[in-house]
């Protein structure tokens, strides 16, 4: 399978004056604002760190799901916070935080199957950084 996706970004000003919008394809994102204050400080709007750890997360839980369904197991729910750690200019950690609830596994071979999916999911793929996982299955 091969296909291509589209982001678009605006930016008008200085760098730390200045000020973004982001715009995705399927327009989830329209125009969405970013700027210094929404990457470095606080402030509504988004910054590429935080599209980052979310397309790392929404990517992971998917692979994660499609391989517990390749040994047999269907997932109740699967939830995973992304954290990001951006330090001297770099993405230096992302670690997954995984909770899920999947009838009929043991915690030891969901760990295994959240590790392998950690390893082959696109996104881990393309970050070039630390990426470490934590699996907590519950219920």
């Amino acid at each position: 399978m091969k296909f291509t996706r589209k982001a678009t970004a605006a930016w008008t000003g200085s760098g730390k004056d200045g000020k973004g919008t982001l715009t995705t394809q399927s327009t989830v994102l329209d125009a969405a604002q970013y700027s210094f204050k929404t990457r470095f400080e606080e402030g509504v709007g988004t910054n590429p760190e935080e599209l980052v750890a979310a397309a790392h997360a929404g990517c992971f839980t998917m692979q994660l799901s499609f391989l517990l369904g390749a040994e047999g197991f269907t997932p109740g729910v699967l939830n995973t916070d992304a954290k990001l750690t951006f330090e001297d200019g770099a993405i230096t950690n992302i670690h997954l935080e995984l909770t899920g609830e999947v009838d009929g596994i043991t915690a030891e071979k969901f760990a295994e199957i959240a590790t392998n999916a950690k390893e082959i999911c696109p996104i881990s793929k393309l970050l070039n950084t630390h990426i470490t996982l934590s699996a907590t299955l519950t219920a």
